[in-house]
């Protein structure tokens, strides 16, 4: 899916590109699997505001996404492949063979018509025919699937859902097996353990031009949401630490900082000694 341009009829117009997405159904979601969407504009549970830059944006209804794909050795046929404005993947509605309806995050490469399925044991027959393979589209727990084999909605829990690899174009490398738990090659380069009976689906995300996208003008992005983002340097020092000064001034620190004075633009945000490190084998950023 590759990213088109328009003609320069306004200068929105001339850096604009979207993504072409010819296969993308132009039919309503399925009502069943949607829900209400409320706005929070940034603000918490007293009104004020607690993330900042937000507000406006288009309305928006919540899609109902399977991540745990526990509905095993049923086969699903894939009927329609979907926009949601919730994410930057796009989702593929599910007719299973019993008569449910899902929706998952759409794997890339997959057709409609494409038939996939979830489960635990590799070769396994389906009810209604079909076996179990390791091809995009289908869920199994990560010591059924082949060490190599490109993954994504990769859980943290059994039956806890897929939490990681989650974005369009996203996928891990499953590297090894050892005992209880299977290493990853996370996108951002890291290098971690996860329990081997955890699920994940075979296949990178669709969407994967999602990142090559120009939003063209400001206004595109108050679509989403975001409103502008006020350089820090630019407010008053009752605002900002950056803020004050005459003209043109630096931020009058050795680096930036938060609106709260905490370090900004690289500092490390992850907590020392934390529980989890013991599964990471190596960092992102690491060489």
């Amino acid at each position: 899916m590759p990213t088109k341009g328009y003609k320069p009829t306004s200068p929105g117009r001339r850096s604009m590109t979207v993504v072409q997405s010819q296969e993308l159904s132009a039919k309503p979601p399925e009502k069943a699997l949607v829900r209400p969407l409320t706005k929070t504009g940034g603000r918490d549970n007293r009104g004020r505001v607690s993330l900042r830059f937000r507000g406006g944006g288009h309305k928006r209804r919540y899609r109902v996404i399977d991540f745990k794909r526990d509905k095993d050795m049923v086969p699903a046929r894939i009927v329609a492949f979907e926009y949601d404005p919730n994410r930057s993947a796009h989702i593929a509605l599910l007719h299973y063979a019993d008569g449910e309806k899902r929706y998952i995050l759409a794997p890339a490469g997959m057709r409609v018509g494409s038939v996939v399925m979830s489960g635990t044991t590799v070769g396994a027959r389906a009810r209604g025919g079909g076996t179990l393979e390791v091809r995009p589209g289908c869920a199994f727990s990560l010591q059924a699937i082949p060490v190599g084999t490109i993954v994504h909605n990769i859980e943290l829990k059994p039956g806890g859902g897929g939490q990681m690899c989650r974005s369009a174009g996203a996928g891990a490398q499953l590297l090894a097996k050892e005992g209880k738990f299977a290493t990853l090659r996370m996108p951002s380069g890291e290098m971690r353990m996860v329990y081997i009976g955890c699920r994940a689906t075979v296949g990178q995300v669709g969407n994967p031009d999602h990142g090559n996208i120009k939003l063209g003008k400001a206004g595109r992005k108050r679509w989403m949401g975001r409103r502008s983002h006020v350089r820090g340097l630019a407010m008053s020092p009752r605002d900002h630490p950056h803020g004050g000064g005459e003209g043109r001034s630096g931020i009058g620190r050795k680096s930036p900082v938060s609106p709260t004075g905490k370090p900004a633009l690289g500092a490390k945000t992850r907590k020392k000694n934390k529980t989890t490190d013991r599964f990471i084998v190596r960092r992102r950023g690491v060489k």
